[in-house]
């Protein structure tokens, strides 16, 4: 089902023509200033994958896949990319990369599942990265440095915009806030997952959410995850279970959250094992992706997805993600943005 906010008497700060020359500026600029933070090397990535690898992400565990057969392998199935999580492991062993180091890539994908809108879209566009770390470095205050490097980029990439384009005022705020979900569930025991996220993203402006995926206080996730990528069963030195998080800032456009970006120290054998017996999926153990992790031939990782046309839309401030990418969207959707001034491409 689709799920549309029409902001009151928006106008586009920028032309059509002005968009597109903005778009390709701050993704050039943005995935340089990533490369260079992290230490990461781009790669080329692939659009699909065989079935039955368990290579592929099922990202909250429900998501269906966009499958196809291939005529020259015997109708042999292949499914486009949810994201490239564990593609992205496998690549970090096959280039030998060394801990301190990784890779990144563009991911381009289609989710058919998803709940059209300002934020959703059937095309995903993403920096996918991933960076090849060490027993040491699988730490909560780790993650937290990665996550200031990205954001530190997002930043500079907001300024670049201003100063081309000075009706685009700089907006985000100056540091992340970093809170755990369930001190978060703690704070408002009687709001929604979403209602918690944008009560706390609104006050503090950047915020990173750690622990996602695993059981709450109240005996319920924040939100899924698929039990064989991030890591959210392993203690953290606060406390509290998980390695992961999402990256949310707060749309001025929009009034509310927006995620820009999912991340998290990967499983290792103890906790993948661990994981997939909580999700009831002990057979994947037999899969390609799986039996190569636990039988020590992939590396220790941290990584994760940062949105292109997310990103886009919020530092270029408009209201819909259509505005900066080509997609699919209900007749009545497209009507709706049109007499809003929402211009979709």
């Amino acid at each position: 089902m689709s799920y549309l906010i029409i902001p009151k008497d928006y106008t586009s700060k920028l032309s059509l023509q002005q968009t597109e020359q903005a778009i390709k500026m701050l993704k050039d600029f943005f995935q340089q200033n990533l490369s260079t933070g992290l230490k990461l090397r781009r790669v080329t990535a692939p659009l699909f994958v065989m079935k039955g690898t368990g290579i592929n992400d099922d990202l909250n565990g429900v998501e269906r896949a966009v499958t196809f057969p291939i005529m020259d392998l015997g109708d042999a199935k292949a499914e486009v990319v949810h994201s490239l999580a564990k593609w992205k492991r496998v690549t970090l062993a096959e280039y030998d990369i060394k801990p301190g180091y990784g890779i990144y890539t563009d991911m381009n994908a289609i989710r058919s599942d998803e709940s059209l809108g300002n934020l959703h879209s059937l095309y995903v566009d993403q920096w996918d990265w991933e960076r090849t770390i060490t027993a040491s470095d699988r730490t909560i205050d780790f993650l937290k440095s990665i996550v200031n490097r990205i954001y530190s980029a997002i930043l500079r990439t907001e300024y670049l915009i201003y100063e081309t384009y000075p009706v685009l005022e700089p907006f985000l705020a100056k540091e992340v806030h970093f809170i755990h979900s369930e001190q978060l569930r703690q704070m408002y025991p009687d709001k929604t997952a979403k209602e918690r996220e944008d009560l706390i993203t609104k006050e503090y402006g950047a915020v990173f959410l750690m622990g996602i995926g695993g059981k709450l206080g109240d005996g319920k996730e924040h939100d899924l995850r698929a039990p064989d990528y991030d890591d959210w069963t392993t203690p953290n030195q606060d406390g509290f279970l998980g390695l992961n998080g999402d990256l949310l800032v707060w749309n001025p456009i929009l009034q509310r959250s927006e995620e820009l970006s999912s991340m998290g120290i990967r499983v290792d054998k103890e906790a993948l094992l661990k994981q997939l017996a909580l999700c009831g999926k002990e057979d994947r153990k037999e899969l390609y992706f799986h039996k190569r992790l636990l039988s020590d031939q992939l590396p220790l990782s941290i990584g994760g997805g940062i949105g292109q046309s997310r990103l886009c839309m919020l530092l270029l401030q408009k209201a819909h993600i259509g505005e900066v990418q080509a997609s699919i969207w209900p007749e009545e959707q497209r009507a709706q943005c049109k007499a809003a001034g929402i211009q979709l491409i």
